[in-house]
């Protein structure tokens, strides 16, 4: 065989690999069933409700740490129907301005929306999970890139709420972010 088969065949296993790896291993791959039966129940409407503090670390496609936040969030909510007000405030200076509007189903599917989320995100709460899945426009300074973004939030026995973010470009992954969010004592 000559060397450009050989690259040609180490190629197109790699590609197999990511593909594999990205559709059955792995973060992606978690469903909310997986949850169904752990931990508290998590209940947007009553642990996304009020002021919320959240603080949190982006990292970069290499695994280092690309950014931190802060963010103050405000939930509010008219049954099945409900708004998350949020303020960030990165270590760069910069202040971003996020709303999620989110609509729940009493079968425990979720509808998400945002300014800068592509077509509805969907979702699913079970047990003390929450899943989302949507696709993100990132602002026109960090690109512009679409990415899909694969969240999961984890309700923890004190309340907490432990939130991971992957975000991918054509199956790779080229951001996370893991951040922790608590009800503010009113």
């Amino acid at each position: 065989m000559t060397p450009l088969l050989w690259l040609l065949i180490g190629v197109g296993l790699t590609i197999l690999l990511i593909v594999a790896k990205s559709r059955f291993i792995g973060f992606r791959t978690q469903q909310p069933a997986d949850l169904a039966q752990s931990g508290p129940r998590f209940d947007l409407r009553a642990h996304l409700s009020g002021p919320i503090l959240c603080e949190g670390v982006i990292y970069g496609p290499t695994g280092r740490v690309a950014s931190r936040f802060v963010a103050q969030m405000e939930g509010v909510w008219d049954g099945n129907s409900g708004v998350l007000k949020e303020r960030f405030q990165y270590d760069s200076g910069r202040v971003q301005d996020r709303e999620w509007r989110l609509f729940l189903s009493n079968d425990g599917s979720i509808k998400a929306e945002a300014d800068d989320v592509v077509g509805p995100g969907t979702g699913r709460a079970e047990g003390a999970g929450v899943q989302l899945r949507y696709r993100i426009k990132l602002d026109e300074e960090a690109g512009g890139h679409v990415l899909n973004v694969t969240d999961w939030m984890y309700l923890m026995e004190n309340g907490t709420i432990m939130n991971r973010s992957q975000f991918t470009k054509f199956g790779i992954t080229v951001a996370e972010l893991v951040a922790t969010m608590r009800r503010v004592p009113a």
